[in-house]
């Protein structure tokens, strides 16, 4: 009995000393000072976008075309930036308002193009491409046919 005592009172301080470790290396975060950085971080990939269609708006495109200017543009200059390795640096800073704009997805494609480009052609880059956009790019179609079959079934139906 009392040496399952001690057996017991061993582990009740193993796990003591476990729980302070893992406090001691977590990291703590401030939600609102993550929310400024994130906020942040948004505006200057918006204020970008703004001056890149002011400026096709200033060359005498229509908004359409400028937008798909501003679109490309962006998602280029993420691209460059992914390569230099500044857009990583960038998202860590500013979290989700870097990740979450068309900037983060391009990122998010470039990055592992750029990751297992030592790999090879095929079982490097032709692999691992879409390892994070992947996901996006099949639920977003998936869900985008799945809502114009309802929406086409709806119109069969005298419902639209």
């Amino acid at each position: 009995m009392a040496k399952e005592k001690k057996i017991s009172k061993q582990k009740a301080e193993e796990q003591k000393a476990y729980n302070e470790y893992v406090k001691e290396v977590t990291p703590t975060h401030s939600l609102p000072k993550n929310m400024a950085k994130a906020f942040l971080a948004g505006g200057i990939i918006c204020v970008v976008g703004q001056g890149i269609l002011q400026y096709c708006g200033s060359l005498g495109l229509d908004k359409d075309t400028s937008g798909s200017w501003c679109s490309l543009v962006l998602v280029l200059l993420s691209v460059v930036l992914t390569g230099f390795n500044v857009y990583p640096k960038f998202a860590n800073f500013g979290g989700a308002g870097a990740l979450v704009p068309i900037t983060g997805f391009a990122n998010s494609v470039a990055a592992p193009c750029i990751e297992f480009k030592k790999e090879g052609q095929v079982f490097g880059i032709g692999c691992k491409i879409f390892t994070i956009a992947g996901p996006v790019i099949l639920y977003g179609v998936f869900s985008s046919w799945l809502l114009g079959l309802v929406y086409w079934t709806g119109k069969c139906f005298g419902i639209w």
